[in-house]
């Protein structure tokens, strides 16, 4: 009895001082980092804390909207080699490789639409616009706000084309929203990465989910509209969904939410441990009953498709549109309400410095 006893003490004070830990962990890394920069190179990458650019995110190729901070293809190994250990500690591994992967999509595209121009099937007009969108797997950029310290918020930015990475801490908490990927294309058809599916789980697990339910359950989560274009709170737009569409989760049988929880966790677990199960676990307190989930499109894949899951502590939005119309790009991102760019977590440490 001792022994359990002291072990569920332990647990709950792990679980306590666990975020604290990530933000110190991740303060350290990104202090390592910026002592492999030059003055020139530091001066490119931090921006004040309070410069509202750090809001300013996008999903856009850098050849229609620039980013602040510098470009991961200009830093020396040894800077490269300190990122990645950056991005281990945001990180889950299963986020790494999602984030490292979807950059190196971008030269697959490059070499993609290439081949198209040499074998007749786009002309040179075709090519050089699609040249000067500029992707690359080096046009993701770092920025820097404020100082990294333990008692102070400040935040780190990465982003690209399909790369929106937005992590604020107050030194100790730390929030990731949002997070925003994508990819095209969602499946590559040809050439030697053939087959690779960089949001595979986003795409198999929404399908899996839709199709358990029953017919009576599809008449209330497949909403009938054309599907969206894009995700309905891109950067790009004013819109933001406020209602809850679809089907409540009080109307799944056990093994639906099962599937909705693995569909959930698929998101927050591209998070560093403590984080992912911070925000898992303070979902499953509100409730998964509360949490609404709706479908738009076909139930087939390689189709257009779109789905959004909406609780009281988040938003997750999938879409699977593509320009060619055949469901092979996808756009996701998962919101933590409130705390978009530290919103209410940066609240608290004012609150707490002005006591």
């Amino acid at each position: 009895m001792k022994k359990a006893l002291t072990l569920s003490l332990f647990y709950v004070g792990l679980a306590s001082t666990g975020l604290a830990q990530t933000g110190r962990s991740i303060t350290e890394v990104v202090n390592r980092f910026l002592t492999t920069l030059s003055a020139d190179e530091l001066a490119k990458t931090q921006y004040a804390f309070t410069d509202s650019l750090r809001y300013k995110w996008t999903n856009l190729p850098v050849g229609l909207m620039p980013r602040p901070g510098i470009a991961y293809g200009l830093l020396s190994d040894q800077s490269r080699l300190a990122f990645h250990r950056v991005l281990s500690a945001m990180l889950s591994s299963q986020g790494y490789l999602k984030t490292t992967s979807i950059m190196q999509l971008d030269d697959i595209l490059k070499t993609h639409y290439q081949q198209a121009f040499d074998t007749g099937k786009i002309d040179h007009k075709t090519l050089t616009m699609m040249q000067n969108l500029k992707w690359a797997h080096g046009n993701y950029f770092i920025s820097i706000w404020g100082k990294p310290q333990a008692n102070q918020p400040w935040g780190l930015n990465f982003g690209g084309h399909h790369l929106a990475l937005s992590l604020t801490t107050d030194g100790k908490n730390v929030s990731m929203s949002p997070y925003f990927v994508g990819t095209d294309p969602s499946e590559v058809k040809s050439g030697k990465y053939a087959g690779l599916r960089v949001l595979s789980k986003e795409e198999d697990y929404g399908f899996m989910l839709i199709n358990a339910l029953t017919d009576r359950q599809k008449a209330l989560a497949v909403l009938k509209q054309d599907v969206p274009k894009d995700i309905i709170t891109s950067p790009q737009g004013s819109q933001r969904i406020t209602d809850y569409y679809g089907l409540a989760a009080n109307g799944f049988t056990a093994d639906q939410k099962a599937i909705l929880m693995m569909l959930i966790q698929e998101y927050t677990h591209n998070f560093e441990h403590q984080k992912a199960h911070q925000l898992f676990d303070k979902i499953t307190k509100s409730g998964i009953d509360k949490v609404y989930f709706a479908w738009v499109g076909s139930l087939d894949n390689n189709k257009p498709h779109y789905y959004i899951i909406n609780g009281p502590d988040f938003l997750i939005e999938y879409d699977n549109v593509g320009f060619q119309n055949d469901g092979n790009h996808i756009h996701v991102i998962l919101r933590e309400k409130g705390q978009d760019f530290g919103n209410d977590l940066l609240k608290q440490h004012y609150l707490q410095s002005h006591k």
